[in-house]
């Protein structure tokens, strides 16, 4: 094996990406990240790392070959991670056919871009596959062995990508290998996602930016993990003497329900649900006078998906055993406490920023500063 640490990463700028490339820097890597030429900047959670003499940024993209051929010779990467998705399940039934290029294509333009450039032999290769791939899931937990029933058009996106790293491992030899990550979260979550939509809505309500929380499925039940403790794990799969696909999860399963009353009660809410399905509702019982009988948290119907995956749990025993990894260093009461400080904080600063904005407008106006 290369004897060089140079790891190429796509979706380095999502949250998976941006753990991941502290943790190979820490390594003693040379971390690439492919980024798409965008009018908006979306670079927020590696801007930090631009100007790092071990960090290093390349246009590309996954729905084109030529630039992960190009970038790939460029790099000559020892390791690839393959991040880069169209991630969001609901967003999968709006936009089927960008996400079946980007998800299931996309693996094998990785693929081919490393067979191009001879390195089939000299570069390893993580996929960042899905929990989705259970879908309608056929036994409790799930480990590496359960049948997959993909239940949306990601899931069944992200089941080529499965199928095929494992075909061109058997069929060209190549150290490629899959970890089938259950739901990880974080501070960097996109807003758009259900965890983060709940702690920056408990944050808000709590601070009075919001009045109420809408949900779709309160009883759906996830096993939910830490996204800085699972890139060490993306890691510890290719570093293994043989390549081998693995579940990436913390073998705890909590509901939507219980994400919601734990981030409500980080911010200062005690809430009681009442109410059953789509009459279900958080009532506020202890915290600011306020707020205190009010409703914080409904069940609307725009949050239901056409087919909804509800029971994904997963058991990371050959994660454990095989890679010796932890995967309770971050329990799930630290990962909520976690996601709603940095977003009480986030409120509060976005609050003083509006402030002072107000204020200098009344202050042009006035002629009071020029």
């Amino acid at each position: 094996m290369d004897n060089r640490k140079v790891a190429l990463i796509t979706g380095v700028t999502g949250q998976d990406g941006s753990y991941l490339s502290e943790f190979l820097i820490e390594k003693g890597y040379q971390v690439h990240g492919i980024i798409r030429r965008s009018s908006v900047d979306y670079r927020e959670r590696i801007a930090h790392l631009e100007g790092h003499p071990q960090f290093h940024l390349h246009y590309g993209d996954m729905g084109d070959s030529m630039s992960l051929v190009k970038v790939v010779a460029t790099v000559r990467p020892t390791e690839i991670y393959n991040l880069a998705a169209q991630s969001h399940v609901q967003v999968s039934f709006d936009a089927p056919e960008f996400t079946a290029d980007v998800d299931a294509t996309g693996v094998l333009r990785v693929l081919e871009a490393v067979r191009a450039n001879h390195l089939e032999h000299e570069c390893r290769i993580y996929q960042a596959s899905t929990s989705e791939l259970y879908g309608k899931v056929e036994e409790v937990p799930q480990n590496e062995n359960t049948p997959f029933h993909p239940y949306s058009p990601y899931a069944v996106a992200k089941l080529y990508g499965f199928w095929i790293i494992k075909e061109y491992r058997e069929a060209y030899n190549m150290f490629c290998c899959s970890g089938i990550l259950f739901n990880h979260e974080s501070e960097r979550r996109g807003e758009t996602f259900v965890t983060r939509k709940i702690t920056l809505a408990a944050a808000r309500i709590a601070q009075g930016k919001q009045e109420k929380l809408l949900l779709g499925n309160l009883s759906s039940l996830r096993d939910w993990g830490y996204a800085k403790d699972y890139v060490e794990c993306m890691w510890l799969i290719l570093q293994q003497p043989e390549p081998e696909d693995f579940v990436i999860a913390t073998g705890e399963q909590h509901s939507v329900r219980e994400f919601t009353y734990a981030a409500f009660k980080a911010a200062g809410i005690e809430l009681r649900f009442e109410g059953e399905d789509m009459e279900e509702k958080g009532i506020c019982v202890k915290g600011p006078a306020e707020l205190v009988g009010k409703v914080l948290v409904e069940v609307s119907p725009d949050f239901y998906r056409p087919t909804d995956v509800v029971n994904l749990w997963g058991d990371p025993t050959k994660a454990k055993t095989k890679l010796g990894w932890n995967p309770s260093k971050t329990t799930f009461e630290q990962l909520v406490s976690i996601m709603v400080k940095h977003d009480m904080e986030k409120v509060a600063a976005e609050h003083v920023a509006s402030v002072m904005r107000t204020n200098l407008a009344e202050y042009l106006e006035k002629g009071l500063v020029k």
